[in-house]
């Protein structure tokens, strides 16, 4: 079957539709028989985590060693289309970049993340002192949001980029991506389920990116009003989430860099009340210090695998519950973030966007985890809260992170200012991705076009309904996070697919 007879005025309702009905059948039996589809999850979780994790620790130190390469060598002049400068300003890029992402996740994660890591430290270094602890959970988030994950978004992005802009090729898909490697194999069924795949991975990804914000956001406003926290305030911050990002991308991609622009602003307000009324020294120090560690180990922590584990005479499993779940985690995002990078970096040369691209994500991440995380760590050591010991205890994490505001002057203010910076980043990453897979519905879009109002309007309600229907079933969200993963594991196949196109490509190029 070719996929033209898919197509009808343009659209291919067969990447439409296929995705939601599979995914729709796919929470419908979730929720039935969440019990059996849950051990049958962990078991599939098992073998391609705990026994093929090695693949994604080869494939994340490949990715970042062939963009770092890349970059640097002649190759790195390769200029992506024919604009005299680029079509966005250092800044304007750089935002739409850290935004466009897992930003929210990030702000999410720099507050609790830490924490974890604080808990678990012990069963990796045995006797642990609070030195080692703190140094733990300091070093071990940077590394998880560092360079690695950041060159599986960068460079993916610098191969769309060529696609798009240099080859000028009409299909902005997955598949599209992987033509110089499969040949006319992209215009059958192989092509075809190489998207209605990837999309699927994506759905499932942002469903659970979804439980994250809502639970925190309605936290938030609760302590904010007085009001009991429920899952209908959790649906009532969907909502809004929803309406910001499908007013921006709707209009297009104006509003999408005006609203990355706001973000930033926001997060730098939030950023400023942690600095001004924070542990100024300590955070400067923890700061330096967590750098320093993961620069003098990042080759170790990149290869550590914990085999002990496998004999079962000990380890820890903390590099399968941590670093191989990130890697998997930011592999399911690589279907949309990196064509939307792509996008928006027409004009620039690939040196310029991996080296670019890897220092505006690194410079909003690790900003972030030192200076939120850095705070928490601070109310830990010094003895004034013991956050770690209640996460372990089961309180729920958006309580501990809530209960971290309670240790600022003005607690309200900075509760405020959280909910606006989570709705406007949960807002600008959804509208990047929304923006990219309605390219996915539409038979041919060319370089910087823009997909039909229509289709945007279409995915941007998607995005929304799955995670509204799942939002009342914890041990769903949960089955879905694991279906992330697993989706990870084929993704990567297909990641390394696009790569070796792309290194075809140069390689023929004069």
């Amino acid at each position: 079957m070719k996929r033209s007879m898919g197509h009808r005025q343009g659209i291919d309702w067969v990447l439409t539709l296929v995705p939601l009905a599979i995914i729709a059948l796919l929470s419908a039996v979730l929720m039935l028989f969440p019990g059996r589809a849950g051990e049958i999850l962990e078991k599939l979780r098992d073998i391609f985590v705990n026994q093929w994790g090695f693949f994604y620790i080869i494939l994340g130190l490949g990715v970042l060693c062939m963009a770092l390469g890349l970059a640097v060598s002649k190759k790195g002049e390769i200029r992506f289309g024919n604009l005299e400068k680029p079509r966005y300003g250092n800044f304007s890029w750089g935002a739409m970049i850290f935004t466009s992402t897992m930003a929210a996740d990030i702000l999410y994660w720099s507050l609790i993340e830490w924490c974890y890591y604080y808990s678990q430290s012990s069963q990796v270094i045995e006797g642990a002192t609070l030195s080692q602890k703190q140094e733990f959970a300091s070093a071990y988030p940077l590394f998880h949001w560092g360079p690695i994950p950041w060159a599986f978004y960068i460079l993916p992005a610098c191969a769309y980029a060529y696609m798009m802009f240099v080859k000028k090729r009409q299909r902005q898909t997955l598949s599209e991506a992987c033509r110089p490697l499969l040949g006319k194999r992209v215009d059958t069924k192989a092509g075809t389920w190489i998207d209605i795949f990837s999309i699927v991975g994506l759905l499932a990804g942002t469903a659970t990116t979804f439980s994250l914000a809502t639970p925190l956001l309605a936290g938030a406003a609760a302590k904010l009003t007085g009001i009991n926290s429920t899952p209908a305030l959790s649906v009532l911050f969907l909502v809004v989430i929803g309406l910001v990002f499908m007013v921006a991308v709707l209009t297009g991609m104006k509003a999408i860099s005006h609203l990355a622009t706001g973000c930033v602003v926001v997060f730098c307000v939030l950023l400023g009340i942690f600095v001004l009324f924070g542990p100024k020294v300590y955070l400067i120090e923890t700061g330096i210090t967590a750098i320093g560690n993961v620069a003098d180990q990042f080759l170790h922590m990149a290869t550590w695998m914990d085999p002990l584990r496998v004999s079962g005479t000990g380890g820890s499993g903390f590099p399968q519950n941590w670093t191989i779940f990130y890697w998997a985690y930011w592999i399911s995002w690589f279907v949309a973030t990196p064509f939307f990078i792509a996008r928006i970096s027409e004009g620039r040369t690939l040196r310029q966007t991996v080296l670019g691209g890897l220092s505006c994500g690194l410079l909003g991440t690790y900003t972030s985890f030192l200076v939120f995380g850095g705070f928490g760590l601070y109310l830990q050591t010094s003895g004034e809260e013991n956050l770690a010991m209640a996460l372990e205890r089961g309180k729920p994490p958006e309580q501990v992170i809530l209960q971290i505001f309670e240790h600022l002057p003005f607690q309200k203010l900075a509760l405020v200012v959280l909910i606006l910076a989570m709705i406007a980043f949960y807002a600008s990453t959804f509208d990047a991705i929304t923006l990219v897979v309605a390219g996915y519905s539409e038979k041919s879009l060319q370089g910087s076009g823009e997909p039909r109002r229509g289709l945007r309007a279409f995915w941007a309600v998607v995005f929304l309904l799955l995670p509204v229907a799942l939002l009342f079933s914890e041990s769903t969200l949960t089955m879905l996070q694991n279906i992330s993963i697993l989706a990870a594991f084929p993704l990567g196949i297909i990641m390394i697919c696009i790569l070796a196109s792309f290194w075809k490509e140069l390689k023929q190029r004069k």
